[in-house]
Formats: structure tokens, sequence, C-alpha cells
């Protein structure tokens, strides 16, 4: 099945999507009049190959549909008086998009989760350190949901509460954290301010989400030199469900673990063309909820970039997420993205602290060279104009793009206990 991660259970997932869009025009006003302008109706649709004769679904499309019919949108799929739960994503333009949950729904994401923990590693011997957002972050309640499924002890600490964090490693025997990447940095210099080892609260397990960054090799490095403990990620999207991949300890990639639920495609970002998961592979995400009550997506372009670094003993193709389209630069051509930049200063730690920003001059994507990069020295920087050059010809060097490298102070770039920005625009 080219361009398809294949589900489980081929057949039941084919039988199940079969209905759902039979179903969704009478449901959905946005898909009524989106699947009649690309000339397709569900009879179009015998096997998981079909897919790619139904046209993308796109972020735009659903902030425009909720704009047209609030709160939900013209996609929602259920009144309501259905849905149990409301979570959000907020996107580059910092207005949420709303994303509906039913009873049947939250059951689903549940099972998902836990799969993809379960395959992460966690277990339910484990006391687990959850400092994710527990408001409408989809990386907060559903992953608490799946922890407790799992049999997992939940210290639910949340976001802005570091040193309540380091209180519940003082006392409570946790064995595992769940964060995004940068609040496990983030932690780990708060423990460090403290005059403290974060190795000496024992942690034996890390888990991360919600950015890219777990799966940049010099930022995982260094967070699992900081805890002594090893890291895996999982990979999921707000629209969709929480975590959709996980990654198995040692594997070197995460895996698709959400089963009969969703269907994944892999194209091509440019001409939505399907990419073979074969190793070496790099593309777009594509979803497709298979049995969801509220917001049902076909085909829904998600920006992740990715790579297929591999495969699994059974054959399931393994990936790591690379970055997001909506973050990515085009230097003279190339294309950049901020966490690559990021993972580049991380390997020059202790002559840098690895923290980064991208100060773009005017919005993006396209970036005129040379490409103006903030970089904190660290505790050894030795000499700091050197130190500036080297990072400068490693990023032409690895990146292919010129850079022009300005020193700050440590602590100088903004922290955060979520997601870490790594561009802003020049005041």
């Amino acid at each position: 099945m080219t361009g398809l991660v294949a589900p489980d259970d081929v057949d039941a997932v084919t039988e199940l999507l079969r209905a759902q869009l039979e179903g969704l025009p009478a449901r959905s006003p946005l898909y009524a009049d989106h699947l009649a302008e690309h000339g397709v109706t569900a009879a179009a649709f015998a096997s998981l190959e079909d897919l790619r004769k139904f046209p993308f679904t796109t972020k735009q499309m659903l902030r425009d549909s909720q704009a047209a019919a609030p709160p939900l949108g013209r996609h929602a799929g259920v009144a309501m008086s259905e849905v149990v739960r409301v979570h959000a994503s907020t996107g580059t333009t910092g207005r949420p998009s709303w994303v509906g949950v039913t009873r049947r729904d939250a059951a689903a994401w549940t099972d998902m989760v836990a799969r993809a923990f379960r395959t992460m590693g966690a277990t339910r011997e484990d006391v687990v350190l959850h400092c994710a957002g527990l408001t409408l972050f989809v990386g907060g309640l559903p992953i608490r949901d799946a922890l407790e499924r799992i049999g997992s002890t939940l210290v639910p600490i949340g976001t802005g509460a570091s040193e309540k964090a380091v209180l519940a490693l003082e006392t409570l025997g946790v064995t595992a954290l769940h964060s995004t990447p940068s609040y496990a940095r983030y932690l780990a210099e708060h423990i460090r301010g403290l005059g403290r080892d974060p190795k000496e609260f024992g942690l034996r397990k890390v888990f991360v989400g919600g950015e890219p960054g777990g799966g940049e090799p010099a930022f995982r490095a260094h967070v699992e030199s900081e805890w002594g403990a090893p890291v895996t990620e999982g990979l999921g999207n707000a629209d969709m469900a929480p975590v959709l991949f996980g990654e198995a300890p040692g594997s070197g990639g995460m895996r698709f673990t959400g089963g009969r639920h969703v269907v994944v495609e892999l194209i091509d970002p440019d001409s939505g063309e399907p990419v073979g998961a074969e190793p070496g592979a790099t593309g777009e995400l594509v979803y497709t909820s298979v049995d969801r009550e509220c917001c049902p997506l076909v085909r829904f372009r998600t920006r992740d970039r990715v790579v297929v670094t591999g495969r699994a003993a059974d054959g399931a193709p393994l990936i790591r997420c690379v970055g997001r389209t909506d973050d990515m630069l085009i230097v003279l051509g190339v294309n950049v993205f901020p966490s690559a930049v990021r993972d580049l200063v991380q390997t020059l730690h202790p002559r840098t602290t690895g923290a980064v920003q991208i100060v773009l001059p005017q919005a993006g994507p396209r970036v005129e060279p040379p490409l103006p990069v903030e970089v904190e020295w660290g505790e050894q920087p030795g000499d700091r104009e050197q130190l500036a050059r080297d990072v400068e010809a490693l990023i032409r060097s690895r990146l292919s793009v010129r850079a022009t490298v300005t020193l700050v102070p440590p602590g100088s770039l903004e922290r955060s206990e979520m997601k870490s920005r790594l561009t802003r625009l020049a005041s």
C-alpha cells in the first residue's frame, strides 16, 4: 500500500472507514460540500488505496468552518449535547481551534494513547510526574486518562509549578517524567539553579512529546545526560488524537500505535503524491479518522514532516519528526527547520547552553541570508568570538545556509514550560 502506514487489521479498518465515509455527508455540511466539489462519493472507496481519490482537508478549512458555524464548525459531526469535553489547538495564529470529543471518542483516545505509552515503556509500576498542561492541551487530560488506564501512579503537576515538581521528585518515588522536550530541559536547568543534580532523583524514564526535539540527537543526548535516564517520544495531533506514534526504548524511531482508529498516509508535501514508507524516505503525515463521532476528518494534512528511520522487527516503519511545515524557513531555496539549528547548537554544550532563537526581520517563511541566530554561551564558552564563528561554520556546513550568530548571556533567551519558541520577529 504505497504511501500508507498499514493499520493493525486492514479488513476491519476498511469496513469501518467505508461506513464513516458513507454517513459523513449527512453528518457534516463541510464534507457534503467538499466531497461534492471534488466529484467524489463514498462509492469510490473499496480499499484503503482508494483514499487517495479523496481531497485533502487543511487546517485553514477547519478554522473557516468554525468561523462560519461556531462553536465547533460545519465539520463537527454531532450536536454539542453529545460532546463531553472540548480541547483546542492554537497553531501559528494564536486563535484556538476547538476540538470536540464525545464519550466514545474519548474512549478511543484513551485506547490509542495507552498503546503509545505502553510502547514508550510506561508500566503500572511507574510513578509518573505529568508536567503537561491540564487545561485545553490534548497532551494533558487525555494522557492522564491513558496513564491511569495502564495503572501507572499519576502525579498531575501540570505547568508553572516547577517547585512542586521538585517536591514531588523528592518525596514520591517518581520513576518517570512526562513533558514536552523543552520542559524536560527546563526542569533540569531549574534543579541545577538550586545547586542540585537532576540525576540525584533517580528517574528511570523520560517520556516526551508535543513538539519536535525528542528525536534530535544532540538535544536528546543532553536531556538523557541531565536526568541519567533514557528518552522515548510520542507524536500526535490535536485535531486527530493526542498520541498516534510511540517509540519503544532502543528502537530508533516511533511506530504507529493508533490501532484501528486512524489511517496514516505519507505524502510529498509539495505534490501531494504518496511516498512509500521505506527507510530514508521523507514526507508529510496525513490522517483520516476511521470511527470518529465529533470532528471526523478525511485526509487531514498535519504539516508534520517526518523521516522514516528504519523498521521494527515486525516490519512496521519507524519515524522521527524533523519539524513542521509552518515552522520551516526558506533561505535561498534551502529548507531550514529551527529545531535543526537548535540541535546543532546543542552539540557545542557546554560552550553553549543549547538555547537559541532565530530573529526574523519579517515574517517567514522566506528569509534573506544570512540567517540571524541568537545563541546563549554556556559555562565553558572559551573565546566567545571564536565560538560565534564556530556556530556559524557548523550551520553552514550542516544546513547549507549562511548565518550570523550573536552570542547572549546564559538565561537571556525565553524559556518555556510548554513548547519552545525558536523564532521571533525583530523588535
